[in-house]
């Protein structure tokens, strides 16, 4: 198993009254038999295509000479996508940059998901574009942000490289059939990479979306897929819904929403290669379960950044807030303190300690301080962190999060409420009037 799941301080037996009652958790869990056996036949016939990723590394043979091609040819590539088309890439290459350079022979990758003009500036200035490839991820074919992002990239690199050698630096991953991007992509004879149409943003992590960048990044995308299998068998094979792991924790989450008013819910790993998987998953559980006047506010939280910055709150204010709390086994691990230094009778504690060990010590502190403030929390712990891991925490949460919206009764693939807002940006910069 790629990680323990401990649900015990969620309940009622252990936090008195602010905790779910187990006679309505088991209730509530009864009630996802439908969503499970949903997913069964999805799976089956083919009509959810993301939960046929995991198995698809023919897919990833196809990937190889694309990822190759942007290992061997830039030293940077710019990933062009926004929310989904983005934060999937994002959080799995942060396995193998987070902060410090990417790894042996693979180029920078940069996540460019927000149209500040300083920053699109600034990397135009400072990247050799001769050297810089570009993905342009847009499932529509026509998401504005990209759109324009995609014509201010081209005409930067057609001015160093010139129309004959730009199109090699691009390759554009868009739906089947005509639309604003393909046309533009084949006009310049750029390479254009089909998204499945049923597969959306924010569940396209273990697509090419996410893939690629992965792979391009050093990563193997066959053992996050194999990870994600690994956590996708439990449902496919029919097990008791107590006997996995995302129908229990949405039957948590969904159980303390409606009976506890808990309506906020803490995503909180203490491992820095964790901190982008805090806003892939804000984005996966606010964009499919906000709806209908329903759903719970996902806050993205890391490890003692935020027991400095937020415990305050979630200790002493409203006890509106599940904590989910992911655990790294860390004891030993990285440099340790030289006691010859912490000779000081004040720094004795540390003496002798390595980073890994103050880590673990901070982790156990915070959860033992929450369930003893009576705050419900789940507890994920990781042997370990890599593409396998990375691959299972994500289907877990995807699939947790269909659970969660079979039980409130909303669609987790849609996001009507966002269509305004897409409109009235194209007006103004019509220059109509909202």
């Amino acid at each position: 198993m790629s990680y323990v799941q401990i649900t015990s301080s969620c309940f009622s037996d252990v936090l008195g009254a602010h905790g779910l009652d187990r006679g309505r958790f088991y209730a509530i869990l009864e009630n996802t038999k439908p969503a499970l056996k949903t997913l069964r036949a999805q799976h089956a016939d083919g009509s959810l295509p993301l939960l046929r990723l995991p198995e698809l590394t023919d897919d990833i043979a196809e990937l190889e000479p694309v990822a190759a091609r942007y290992r061997n040819q830039f030293d940077d590539v710019v990933i062009l996508g926004v929310g989904g088309s983005s934060l999937g890439g994002q959080t799995l290459c942060q396995l193998a940059d987070f902060g410090f350079g990417p790894q042996d022979g693979a180029p920078s990758l940069h996540f460019f998901d927000n149209v500040d003009p300083h920053s699109i500036s600034v990397m135009l200035e400072r990247l050799a574009l001769e050297r810089t490839g570009f993905l342009v991820i847009s499932k529509s074919g026509s998401t504005a942000e990209m759109m324009m992002l995609f014509l201010i990239c081209l005409k930067a690199v057609l001015g160093v490289v010139g129309k004959d050698k730009a199109a090699i630096h691009f390759t554009a991953i868009t739906e089947p059939g005509d639309n604003l991007l393909r046309r533009l992509a084949d006009s310049h004879g750029m390479v254009v990479l089909g998204h499945d149409p049923g597969i959306g943003g924010r569940f396209s992590a273990l697509s090419l979306v996410g893939l690629l960048p992965a792979m391009i990044a050093g990563l193997d995308a066959r053992a996050i897929c194999d990870g994600a299998l690994g956590i996708l068998k439990s449902v496919l094979e029919g097990e008791a819904p107590e006997r996995i792991d995302a129908a229990v924790g949405a039957a948590i989450s969904v159980g303390l929403a409606t009976d506890n008013n808990i309506l906020s819910t803490v995503m909180m790993p203490y491992a820095d290669r964790l901190a982008d998987f805090g806003l892939w998953f804000r984005q996966l559980w606010a964009e499919s379960l906000g709806k209908q006047g329903k759903g719970t506010t996902p806050i993205n939280a890391l490890g003692t950044v935020d027991q400095h910055s937020q415990l305050q709150l979630y200790l002493d204010g409203p006890r509106d807030k599940m904590f989910t709390v992911i655990m790294l086994s860390c004891v030993g691990d990285g440099p340790s303190v030289d006691s010859e230094l912490a000779d000081d009778e004040a720094l004795s504690y540390l003496s002798g300690k390595s980073v890994g060990d103050l880590m673990d010590a901070e982790q156990r502190a915070t959860v033992e301080t929450l369930i003893r403030n009576k705050r419900p929390t789940r507890i994920i712990q990781l042997d370990r962190l890599d593409e396998t891991v990375m691959g299972a925490l994500m289907m877990h949460f995807m699939l947790e999060t269909i659970i969660a919206a079979h039980l409130f009764g909303v669609d987790p693939f849609n996001q009507p409420a966002v269509e305004e807002g897409k409109i009235l940006t194209r007006k103004y910069l019509a220059g109509e009037e909202g």
